[in-house]
Parts: structure tokens; C-alpha cells; sequence
């Protein structure tokens, strides 16, 4: 069997999506690089859609595509799902921008304070990189600390406090890996920035009780993801999570969980699923329904001085009724049925791809928790990531990239870095699809 190259794949995808190209060079007279967010690039270009119905996508060539992408997780009831079609429907009988409160918005604080035990208190945002700078503004005011400390591979949105030592490249991850350097992932990022974030090692508790203790001085919180997202699927190990959530009470510095993605990882967040109580959380994709929203929510105590106007928060958008209302209507959705649904199905590709890798000898495998899944070709079979770090060691880029865009030109839609997001809207079919089209692409990329 002639083993699948790069070259050939990118070929065939050039072929297949030649009217996306055609757009971008188009639009690039406009828009710089044809689409106002970087992460679209999808290969040579982005995929330009029409539409999308369920768990399928239609794009400008004319193709559909089951999509396993899903806006980078965030249309987790899959496209234009009628109870959420349905609430915009009736929010916009009503106008759609106003400088006053609308009753969307207390229904949706009302079911996240219900939810999550930890969210005492909420304010909403138009996105999860406002509600970041957000949290740490409150942090900080509470605590009167000024830095901030992060993961290695970590994202928390475009915020210049959040843009450093994010992807697992070498440039940007360089000295040991117990003492990361806060490495900036953008020009522009100013230097007292980079000054004033500490970064830290995932699941190495050890290291990050050292950093932390000598710099908790100065240090207003510390932010994390259960598993990770931009930076690499790095789940957060439980013994690890439960020290650290002891460490930053005794040195006083709040911890922040950032359930933007992981959100969709339980009905109480991936936090229920850890048992673990944060200061602050940063919400975002989920609880808006496909529509721009983020969240804070926490400790009631850490809201007061914004209820005193000590801490400033607005945004022309913030509580908009359209993503409120699509809010209310997705959560209305995800009960715990199904959460199990979800989860179900995630386990089923893990289980079928990881057992036949390893019964195959192939050097790839899937993992995560829930229903948002990393995956990696690596040096062997059954190879385990701790840190994104282990990605830069152990993985294979350009099969990686041919993985990617070779599912795509057999119908199948995945996150170009890596990852897959998986939606209600899926049947068992679709799942067997994918599951299937994996096997043989890895088969002819490996065999």
C-alpha cells in the first residue's frame, strides 16, 4: 500500500475547496488574510461555508461535511437547532438592542447560579476573552496583587495577559520545562506584560509550589483549564488540581477556572466533575447557544466591589437579549440525559480508535474527557500526554496536518489542531462514519 504524503493531501484538498481559495484572495482586499479570525486558517486556507443544518456544514464548493469542528466546540446542539432558532425567534419579536436590562438576562444568571454551585454570583460579557479580563480585574481589586499567573499552554482568549507561552511550539516554549518563560504568542504584547505574568507547568504540583510560593507575594490568582483547549487536550490530573486548589488558599491567591470549553464536559461543568471549588470562573461558547456571550461568575463576597462601583465592568453588548435568550434555550437542552449522550458518544471513538491503534501497532491516539477529544499521531501506540510540552516531544506535525485535511476531503470536519467537538445533533451513523474514515486514514498514513 502506498503510504498517504502531505503533498497529495493538500492537493486533492486545494481541488475540493478551489472556491474558498478563490474568496479569500477575493476578500483579502478587504479583510486582511480574507476572515477576521486567525484560528480559521484550515490548511492552506479556510473553508468557506454557507450554512449548516444539524451536524452537517455546507460549504461554498458544494460539499457537506459532518462537522466534528463545531465552532471550536461551542455549537454543542449542532446547527440551528430549533429550540434555539425558536427563542431568537421570539427575542427579536421584541427589538434586540437596548441601554436597559432585559428579563433574558436574570433567566440566564438564574440557571447558571442554579447550576453551579460555585457561581454565587454572575456578570455576562459578549465573549470569554472579555469575561477573562474581567476576572482577573476583579482578582486583582480583591486581593490588591497585580500579576497573574497561567499554564503553559493555557488560552483564555486575545487579552494581552493571556497571549503568552500558549501553543506547543519550541520558539515559544523555551527553557525547563519546572520553570516555563512567559514567551509572547503575538507581536505587539508589551513587555511589562510579560513581566507581570507568572507561567506555570501543567501537572507538575511540585514546580508550581515552588513558583508560587516565591511570587504569591504579588500574585492576585491563578488560572486554569480542567483540560486544556488551544494549547493541546491536556486533561488536568485530580490529585494535582485538588493540591493546587489547597496551595492557592493557603498563600491567598484565588483560583480561577476557565470553563469556557469544558463547560460542555457535564451539567455542572467539568468543576462538578473534579469536585473542585473555584474562586472565579470565566464561562463562554456553551451557555450562549452559538451566539457571542461570556460569563463570571463566583464567590458573592468577590462581586461587591463591583456592586459598589469600585470595580468598572460594561460593554455595549454585555446581557444582550439574543444571546441570552439562545442561552437559556441551550441549557434548557442539555439536561443530564443529554450530558450522557455526549459523553457516550466521545467514549465510543476514544474506546474504538485507541483499542484497534493498539491491536494495529499505529502510533495514534484520541483522548480527553467528554465530548471535546484531543488526538495525536505520536512515537507509539498508547502514548499518554501530561503537558503540552509532551506534544512538542512526542508528536508528529505533518502527519498530524495530513490527518486533518484528509478527513475533511472524505466528508469529515475536524479542528485543524487536533482536536474534535462532537454535538447532540450526531447520530450513531455519524459517529460510526468518523470512526471508520479514521481507521482508514490512519491505515494509509501509518501503513
Amino acid at each position: 500500500m502506498t503510504r498517504l504524503t502531505l503533498q497529495e493531501v493538500t492537493a486533492r484538498f486545494e481541488a475540493r475547496h478551489a472556491r474558498s481559495l478563490a474568496r479569500r484572495k477575493e476578500l483579502s482586499a478587504m479583510i486582511p488574510g480574507g476572515y477576521s479570525r486567525h484560528p480559521l486558517t484550515f490548511g492552506p486556507h479556510a473553508i468557506y461555508v454557507t450554512g449548516g443544518q444539524d451536524a452537517e456544514l455546507y460549504t461554498l464548493d458544494g460539499h457537506s461535511l459532518v462537522d466534528f469542528h463545531n465552532n471550536f466546540s461551542a455549537t454543542i446542539c449542532g446547527h440551528n437547532h430549533p429550540a434555539i432558532r425558536e427563542a431568537l425567534s421570539a427575542a427579536l419579536a421584541h427589538g434586540f438592542s437596548f441601554a436597559n436590562p432585559m428579563p433574558q438576562e436574570a433567566e440566564l444568571a438564574r440557571r447558571l447560579t442554579a447550576r453551579l454551585p460555585a457561581a454565587e454570583r454572575v456578570v455576562f460579557t459578549a465573549s470569554a476573552s472579555e469575561a477573562a479580563i474581567a476576572a482577573v480585574r476583579i482578582a486583582r481589586a480583591n486581593t490588591g496583587r497585580n500579576r497573574i499567573a497561567k499554564f503553559e499552554g493555557g488560552y483564555h482568549g486575545v487579552a494581552d495577559d493571556f497571549m503568552l507561552s500558549l501553543h506547543p511550539f519550541p520558539e515559544l516554549m523555551p527553557g525547563p520545562p519546572d520553570h516555563p518563560n512567559a514567551v509572547p504568542n503575538s507581536a505587539g504584547v508589551p513587555k511589562h506584560v510579560r513581566e507581570n505574568v507568572v507561567v506555570l507547568p501543567q501537572n507538575d504540583l511540585e514546580a508550581c509550589t515552588r513558583i508560587l510560593r516565591a511570587e504569591a507575594h504579588d500574585v492576585a490568582c491563578v488560572v486554569l483549564e480542567l483540560q486544556a483547549g488551544a494549547g493541546g487536550v491536556i486533561v488536568a490530573e485530580r490529585d494535582f488540581v485538588s493540591g493546587l486548589r489547597e496551595l492557592t488558599r493557603e498563600l491567598g491567591v484565588l483560583l480561577i477556572i476557565d470553563e469556557t470549553i469544558t463547560f460542555r464536559a457535564g451539567y455542572r461543568g467539568m468543576q462538578g466533575i473534579y469536585d473542585v471549588t473555584p474562586d472565579l470562573m470565566i464561562l463562554g461558547k456553551t451557555i450562549g447557544g452559538g451566539m457571542p456571550v461570556g460569563a463570571v461568575a463566583g464567590r458573592a463576597d468577590l462581586f461587591a466591589l463591583g456592586e459598589a462601583g469600585e470595580v468598572y465592568h460594561s460593554g455595549t453588548h454585555h446581557g444582550h437579549p439574543l444571546a441570552m435568550a439562545a442561552g437559556i434555550a441551550c441549557l434548557d437542552v442539555l439536561d443530564e440525559a443529554a450530558f450522557a449522550r455526549l459523553n457516550g458518544m466521545g467514549q465510543r471513538i476514544k474506546q474504538a480508535l485507541n483499542d484497534w491503534c493498539l491491536a494495529e501497532g499505529y502510533p495514534f491516539v484520541i483522548y480527553g474527557l467528554g465530548s471535546h477529544l484531543g488526538y495525536e499521531f505520536c512515537d507509539r501506540p498508547g502514548r499518554q500526554y501530561r503537558s503540552c510540552r509532551d506534544i512538542l516531544c512526542w508528536s508528529d506535525e505533518e502527519r498530524m496536518q495530513a490527518f486533518a485535511l484528509e478527513m475533511t476531503n472524505r466528508g469529515y470536519f475536524p479542528m485543524y489542531r487536533g482536536q474534535i467537538a462532537l454535538s447532540l445533533a450526531m447520530t450513531g451513523r455519524q459517529i460510526d462514519g468518523f470512526i471508520g474514515t479514521a481507521q482508514a486514514v490512519i491505515e494509509e498514513l501509518c501503513g
